[in-house]
């Protein structure tokens, strides 16, 4: 039976690391999480997102997820306009979806193309 979700994975090129930790680390303030050894040599790096990880990891040929995403939780509402202002000023748009009655949630572009859904409770 299966009890949670691990972790997701989002695709990036190669050379990416800088860009996803100035991202997902900075940006968005995600804990970077250190790969298994056996892993690390592959590129990309992993951030942690509460109990579970996004992974940023390096694909060639690349091709960015402009649909399918991972959606982010955020503590308040309040946090997630926070996120977005910051997101704003770094040059990445935010897109502020109202169609869910009781939640606050955007989508924006990772720097590789790659959609994210960010949501909190209203």
């Amino acid at each position: 039976m299966i009890r949670g979700i691990d972790h997701v994975q989002v695709a990036a090129p190669p050379g990416c690391e800088p860009a996803a930790r100035a991202f997902y680390g900075g940006l968005l303030g995600m804990a970077e999480v250190a790969e298994p050894a056996e892993l690390a040599g592959r590129g990309g790096c992993w951030f942690a997102a509460g109990g579970q990880q996004l992974h940023v990891g390096v694909a060639e040929p690349f091709r960015p997820a402009e649909k399918a995403h991972p959606a982010l939780e955020v503590e308040s509402a309040e946090e997630l306009r926070v996120i977005s202002e910051r997101l704003e000023a770094a040059g990445h748009t935010p897109r502020w979806d109202k169609s869910v009655e009781g939640w606050a949630r955007f989508h924006v572009a990772d720097p590789f193309g790659n959609r994210l859904e960010l949501v909190a409770d209203e």
